[in-house]
């Protein structure tokens, strides 16, 4: 487990515990709280869309913060679009789960295929929820990166990497919900990792936090964005 110390940080009395928010806007009110040292400073906030949208919105909003977007998504296998065996975020940054790749047998063509596609969708994605926007600038300047939550975490490892890479100047992660193996190593990536309610064990869902839990559609998101601009 890497060495963490100082830089996870939960709240003890939401540890273990399922459907501890009401829904994202509640998660964003408790994760926010946690955040109050990043008021007025000129911090940007980071979602991962969709779910990590209206998490976000409600952090910048309580904090004062601007907010923008940190588009990534999930290679998926050929014949499950559900799961993902690496991802692909806004600047073509590209991280793949190589042990499950080399357990799943998957051929380097068709790694290379999955690799294309998912740029091609962030490419689509990135115009149809910022349209021709351009990304605010992230180097010299402290970013929170914001999702729903973290199961493998590996959207948020490639958002990350991505957000290094424009020469940030500290990285922070904030999320309700994570396990606590995903935190761990999370955590030793980035200079802090603030996420209320931490759970372990074989069976996890980041839904399983939540009492009201509904997808994110994309019209949402550039609604949610319209208010920021």
């Amino acid at each position: 487990m890497p060495d963490t110390a100082g830089k996870v940080f939960d709240l003890p009395e939401l540890r273990n515990r399922g459907r501890v928010f009401r829904d994202r806007a509640h998660a964003g009110t408790v994760v926010a709280g946690m955040l109050e040292a990043f008021r007025g400073t000129d911090t940007l906030i980071l979602a991962v869309p969709a779910g990590g949208v209206p998490v976000a919105a409600e952090v910048a909003t309580r904090l004062g913060l601007p907010l923008d977007l940190a588009v990534v998504s999930k290679i998926t296998l050929p014949w499950d679009s559900e799961t993902g065996y690496g991802a692909v975020a806004f600047d073509g940054t590209v991280r793949l789960n190589k042990p499950l790749v080399a357990a799943l047998g998957l051929r380097p063509e068709a790694v290379e295929d999955g690799i294309a596609r998912t740029r091609d969708k962030v490419k689509r994605r990135v115009r149809q929820l910022r349209g021709e926007r351009e990304l605010s600038q992230l180097g010299h300047r402290d970013i929170i990166l914001v999702d729903d939550g973290l199961a493998s975490g590996f959207t948020v490892f490639t958002a990350v990497e991505a957000i290094r890479h424009l020469a940030a100047d500290k990285i922070v992660v904030a999320v309700p919900t994570g396990h606590g193996s995903a935190a761990a190593r999370i955590g030793a990536e980035v200079d802090a990792l603030y996420c209320p309610n931490i759970r372990e064990g074989i069976s996890f869902a980041v839904a399983d936090a939540y009492e009201h839990w509904t997808d994110v559609d994309e019209a949402t998101v550039v609604e949610v964005m319209r208010r920021f601009q």
